[in-house]
């Protein structure tokens, strides 16, 4: 089973690096790009032998333990089971 954690900052606070690149574009002539965030996408690779509610409650603990900090980000958890 494939899992996709996606790590986020919260709204609230600050994202130099995407205020860096949107800066950045911006000088390249990409003045339609109101702003950037930077995030980053995680993917996990699960036994298939867990159920899904299993896998669910394992990655939610390793995001809140590891994969994100929820003091500044917030994430979304995505699985893709894979065909047999």
């Amino acid at each position: 089973m494939k899992v996709a954690v996606k790590v986020r900052l919260k709204k609230s606070i600050l994202d130099p690096q995407g205020k860096t690149v949107h800066n950045a574009l911006l000088h390249l002539g990409f003045h339609d790009i109101k702003d950037v965030r930077i995030g980053k996408l995680i993917e996990l690779t699960i036994d298939d032998s867990k159920s899904r509610d299993e896998v669910l409650q394992m990655v939610e603990e390793a995001s809140h333990s590891l994969l994100a900090n929820p003091v500044i980000e917030d994430f979304e958890i995505e699985v893709e089971e894979e065909d047999q």
